[in-house]
């Protein structure tokens, strides 16, 4: 008997058809023995047994266990795979996987399978050429979902966006708007719809701008990613903010909420950064950000992690050259604290050919020592903000709280977050308004 391996035309089974009501449809692969010699199989196995919706035929015969099948040498052997899902049952994922494992010369080898389960736009590693998304069906990306050069995607109120384990919604030199509003904001989740996953972080990557044209998000709430906008550099012709951000929401993410790096510009207001594993505003080797009214929260579970972090304007890959990045920023009524005694760490080298100017406005801080390379402002030190339940995700805070009219008048907005309007003579710090 052969001692080589089997192998398969495909590694993974993808049935594609959107299904709208009780439906069934059949993939096929087939099983190669590559080697002159016959090739015993000894199990084969549909992993999810009775309760999965696949259902397995190998040679003819239907069923979920198969032992000792024999492939001669050089041959193959047909196999088919057919699901039928209800998909009217709401809590079915978008996205639901099986596998089917064979075992040949001791050795264990996984065929996967995946099939979409609800009604859905599905975008499996496509390149986006100028667009809208609508908002009439959930979009959900398996792969990564890329805006193409001097593309143009624009995303409606209202609409869901899921990604899949590792998705990723890029935008590669082009732009994107997503219009999201306070009663139809834009939701960016994982695919996972289960009550189990809506608080488990790192179930996709995030949403990733590669040197992009002037991108703006208006009401988005981006939850479980790894990184939720991961913003590099920007596009040299760009005289604007890389990416205008307002009226959001950015939690519980396996790393950042927001990552600036390589020296993309930034405006952000009216904005909730909270909870991400590590690090809430994350600029790395330079950056010019603009923020006003937000929350800038760290209740990681990372015990290095911090609310924000300013890091290395400076860099040194050969040892003997430092690359040195401008980093300007200001922040304005705004709340940056945390669980920790350091909720600001900035880590930046002087230079009189580089810009350091990084100002903080009427904000309340939650950090022990104070950088003298920035300059502060009618600061409140280590107050306890009084936030309702920050561990819960709620963060308006008791009326005893320092944000309670303790703004700058001359730097706030109209409106917070909710769309409230903000005091003209006494505006609260942070994102939301107490009324």
């Amino acid at each position: 008997m052969s001692q080589s391996n089997v192998t398969f035309s495909v590694d993974t089974l993808l049935f594609d058809t959107v299904f709208t009501t009780l439906g069934t449809t059949t993939q096929q692969f087939k099983i190669y023995n590559p080697d002159s010699k016959t090739v015993i199989v000894q199990e084969v196995e549909l992993m999810g047994g009775k309760s999965s919706p696949f259902r397995l035929n190998l040679d003819g015969v239907s069923g979920i266990k198969f032992d000792n099948l024999s492939i001669e040498g050089k041959d193959s052997l047909y196999a088919f795979v057919d699901v039928k899902l209800n998909v009217n049952n709401q809590s079915l994922p978008l996205v639901v996987e099986d596998s089917i494992r064979f075992r040949a010369n001791g050795k264990d080898y996984y065929l996967n399978l995946v099939v979409w389960g609800q009604d859905a736009y599905f975008h499996r590693s496509e390149v986006i050429k100028e667009t809208i998304w609508k908002n009439d069906k959930p979009h959900v990306i398996f792969g990564t979902a890329a805006v193409d050069s001097a593309k143009s995607l624009t995303i409606e109120a209202g609409t869901k966006i899921y990604l899949h384990k590792k998705g990723m919604l890029m935008v590669y030199k082009g732009s994107i708007h997503v219009n999201g509003t306070k009663s139809k904001p834009v939701i960016v989740e994982g695919d996972r719809l289960e009550d189990f996953y809506k608080d488990v972080s790192g179930q996709y990557y995030g949403i990733y701008l590669h040197q992009a044209q002037p991108s703006s998000f208006n009401y988005v709430e981006i939850r479980n990613g790894t990184a939720g906008i991961h913003v590099y550099s920007q596009d040299p012709k760009n005289l604007q903010a890389t990416l205008t951000l307002t009226n959001s929401i950015i939690e519980n993410n396996a790393s950042y909420g927001v990552f600036l790096f390589a020296n993309p510009t930034l405006k952000m207001e009216n904005c909730v950064i909270a909870n991400n594993e590590r690090y809430g505003l994350f600029v790395l080797q330079g950056a010019t950000y603009y923020v006003n009214q937000c929350h800038i929260l760290d209740y990681g579970k990372d015990e290095k992690s911090a609310a924000l972090v300013l890091k290395n304007n400076y860099y040194n890959p050969t040892n003997k050259i430092n690359y040195l990045s401008s980093m300007e920023g200001t922040i304005n009524n705004s709340v940056i604290y945390g669980a920790k005694e350091f909720e600001v760490l900035i880590d930046t080298i002087q230079d009189p050919n580089v810009k350091i100017n990084l100002n903080f406005n009427t904000c309340l801080i939650k950090w022990i020592d104070q950088n003298k390379s920035a300059s502060f402002k009618n600061v409140i030190w280590n107050l306890n903000p009084y936030f309702k339940d920050p561990i819960k995700y709620n963060y308006h805070f008791e009326s005893n709280s320092p944000l309670n009219g303790g703004g700058d008048p001359n730097l706030s907005n109209g409106f917070d977050i909710e769309g409230n309007p903000r005091s003209i003579t006494t505006p609260d710090i942070g994102a939301y308004e107490m009324n």
